[in-house]
């Protein structure tokens, strides 16, 4: 098969400053790179700082997220569960979410470091180890019974992820490590029941977030991690909306552990007035070709004074093609993952 050529975005190789002495952005840090190269030490910008650790994991049974993020306003931590199949026609939905004062908690520049967010009895913690990231919760009247949670995400030497700065301007942009296909293992305890996640069978994804934001914001962000029918891991990441007219994307394709970056934007049409509806992803040069049909969507509104957010995450199937750098045609059929929406004024 023909070797696609490779994106005009630069490649970064070596470790690299998110941002100057005056807190503005390093021109030198604009670029993507396989592995988390950058320290993001942000200061200065109040209060258009924003950190966050998102975690998803996911079998074919149950979805899983815990985030600890700082958003200057506050520090918050939120944890939400979805069962797809229960007695309940559309599945089991629960989610909580703790606020701290801003500045209460300090958020690592780097995405390996231990972060853990303690409000009395609930505790979500997201620990650095050898072999990846433990993640922990307890959270007491979740759903009306206790939440307990001890997971391993692996994050594997030499296994590569999507890491990108998009900068709107030297002082607004934003730094994401996105991992996906990654092994996790361990249990979540949901009052007396017990979901048990295989490594050979279950997946973690992060979303690691660094930047200065614009007051006014909207994004969508799909994903899914799955293995083909040959044993292969392939992982999407694809954005859209928030990149535009910055000459990044976070666009790419992760085949084995290895990853194909897709430099084009890639539109995502979808009907705002009813987000079930199917949802279609699509590049120009078909190296993207994608049908979202949602089974569940979750609905997430805050609004307090002038701040806002709303976010609607779909949770369904992807079918279509995708084609990584080696210039395979890859099919995927009812392939679990997520779609979301979100706008926010923060």
């Amino acid at each position: 098969m023909p070797r696609l050529e490779p994106t005009h975005e630069p490649e970064l190789t070596g470790p690299v400053d998110l941002c100057d002495a005056g807190g503005r952005l390093n021109r030198d840090a604009v670029g993507w790179s396989r592995q988390p190269l950058h320290t993001c030490e942000l200061s200065g910008h109040e209060p258009r700082k924003k950190r966050w650790n998102y975690w998803a994991v996911h079998d074919d049974r149950v979805f899983f997220s815990a985030t600890i993020a700082d958003v200057d306003h506050y520090v918050l931590a939120f944890v939400y569960l979805l069962e797809f199949e229960t007695h309940a026609a559309q599945g089991r939905f629960i989610e909580r979410t703790a606020i701290l004062p801003p500045g209460a908690l300090d958020l690592p520049p780097t995405v390996r470091e231990s972060i853990v967010f303690d409000q009395g009895e609930r505790r979500v913690a997201l620990l650095d180890t050898p072999r990846g990231t433990r993640i922990q919760v307890d959270w007491p009247d979740f759903g009306e019974v206790d939440l307990h949670a001890d997971l391993l995400a692996e994050q594997r030497r030499g296994h590569e992820t999507l890491n990108v700065v998009i900068p709107w301007s030297r002082d607004r942009f934003q730094f994401t490590s996105k991992q996906n296909t990654l092994p996790v293992h361990g249990n979540i305890f949901l009052g007396k029941e017990k979901f048990r996640l295989e490594r050979s069978s279950s997946w973690g994804v992060l979303d690691f977030g660094r930047g200065v934001w614009k007051y006014s914001t909207a994004w969508n962000w799909g994903a899914l991690s799955t293995r083909l029918p040959d044993g292969r891991t392939l992982g999407l990441n694809l954005g859209a909306k928030w990149t535009v007219g910055t000459g990044m994307t976070e666009n790419g394709i992760c085949l084995y552990g290895l990853l194909s970056k897709i430099g084009e934007g890639i539109p995502f049409a979808y009907d705002e007035r009813d987000f079930m509806k199917p949802w279609r992803i699509g590049s120009r040069s078909k190296r993207v070709h994608l049908r979202f049909v949602p089974f569940y969507e979750r609905v997430a509104k805050a609004k307090t004074g002038i701040l806002m957010s709303e976010v609607h995450q779909m949770f369904g199937r992807y079918s279509g093609t995708v084609v990584p750098d080696t210039g395979e045609t890859i099919e995927i059929a009812d392939v679990f993952g997520w779609i979301e929406e979100h706008k926010a004024r923060w």
